[in-house]
């Protein structure tokens, strides 16, 4: 799940006005480690979300517009599950039928949550999302105005 909110912050940020940004950049702006950075960029590069350009003002480079890439995309790159559980309560060889099972279908559920959410982040653009926190900064300017 870090992976993909780390990926979604950079590319927004990448989107925002197409410049380039290095890894110590981005992780400035994102509060975590360049290493970090740079180990989810690589996903995004291997798909084809972000360039790389070397030199003195190297960095990543988004490939396309945030009109054009969604958050599905993100999920493509980054292939994390966003709804996951590494326990599972029950026990599958007990003779309760709610024990027994509890595990296989949570399982289940998880997977079907897991492609609804795909379909609702195919709906969402990077631009969707800067237009989304520019609405959020707004509300807190006039907030702080009251």
């Amino acid at each position: 799940m870090s992976e993909f909110i780390i990926a979604l912050h950079a590319l927004v940020c990448l989107a925002h006005d197409g410049c380039s940004r290095s890894s110590e950049e981005l992780s400035a702006n994102l509060c975590t480690n360049p290493v970090r950075i740079r180990k989810v960029m690589s996903k995004c590069k291997k798909i084809g979300l972000v360039k790389t350009k070397a030199g003195v003002n190297g960095g990543y480079i988004i490939s396309k517009s945030g009109k054009e890439i969604t958050l599905r995309d993100i999920y493509d790159a980054v292939n994390i599950p966003l709804i996951d559980t590494r326990w599972h309560s029950g026990d599958i060889s007990s003779e309760c039928i709610i024990a027994s099972g509890m595990g296989e279908y949570v399982t289940e559920l998880f997977s079907l949550l897991n492609d609804k959410v795909l379909v609702v982040l195919g709906e969402i653009t990077l631009e969707d999302v800067e237009h989304r926190l520019m609405s959020i900064k707004e509300r807190k300017q006039l907030e702080i105005c009251k």
